[in-house]
């Protein structure tokens, strides 16, 4: 079992000085973390849109890569070098413009040198996953 390392402040507070590039504004709240899982909230904006009208894959790329890092960081503490390896993502249906996004991530794997985890996608509040991804992190020598 997974002991929380970092809780949803203390992360928020390590990112803002370790990786403002990526969280420095608003846009994406820690709703939780607790070792295992996390829930992130990105607030909607019309630069999530590719044309058609639908949220757009870079977007829910990006989300989701940040909450499996965020989940990871509550699992193993301020690790500012663990990086993606690997992320699949299944888009499963359109996100709703004018809808908030939010990523419920969880860690299927915790190891010394790897983690592997899933993100589900999903819009305003429904609970039909817009997007599905796996996504594996390396983990440094600390």
């Amino acid at each position: 079992m997974t002991v929380m390392k970092m809780g949803p402040a203390a992360i928020e507070q390590f990112l803002r000085a370790e990786f403002p590039q990526a969280f420095s504004g608003d846009d994406i709240r820690i709703e939780s973390a607790d070792g295992r899982t996390c829930v992130l909230r990105q607030r909607y904006s019309d630069r999530m849109l590719r044309p058609g009208g639908t949220v757009s894959g870079p977007t829910l790329m990006s989300l989701a890569d940040f909450a499996m890092y965020v989940v990871l960081l509550s699992a193993i503490g301020p690790v500012g070098l663990a990086v993606t390896t690997n992320l699949n993502i299944n888009f499963l249906r359109k996100g709703a413009p004018g809808q908030d996004l939010r990523a419920e991530a969880r860690l299927l794997k915790l190891g010394k040198r790897l983690a592997v985890g899933e993100v589900t996608l999903l819009s305003g509040d429904s609970d039909e996953a817009i997007a599905h991804v796996t996504a594996t992190y390396s983990i440094p020598n600390t």
